[in-house]
């Protein structure tokens, strides 16, 4: 027997879809950390301070965003 479809809210997607914005954003400032003055925005001077601040807010906001579609799917497979 297969089992019934489910419907996820739109928060799901929006909650799956910024963590993975969000975490790819995330990899490319570890890997190249100076991407942002390749765009011509250079708000440190290359101090490298803003890239910093910048992978420990987008690991932050992954996070949160990771763990809220999480308990989402979990709460959509409970309502069954």
């Amino acid at each position: 027997m297969k089992p019934p479809h489910r419907r996820f809210r739109t928060r799901f997607w929006v909650e799956v879809v910024t963590a993975s914005f969000s975490g790819a954003l995330f990899l490319l400032t570890l890997v190249w950390k100076d991407w942002l003055e390749a765009f011509g925005i250079e708000p440190d001077n290359h101090d490298g301070t803003v890239e910093w601040l910048l992978v420990a807010g987008l690991l932050v906001l992954t996070a949160v965003c990771a763990v809220s579609a999480r308990v989402e799917w979990r709460r959509t497979a409970s309502a069954r």
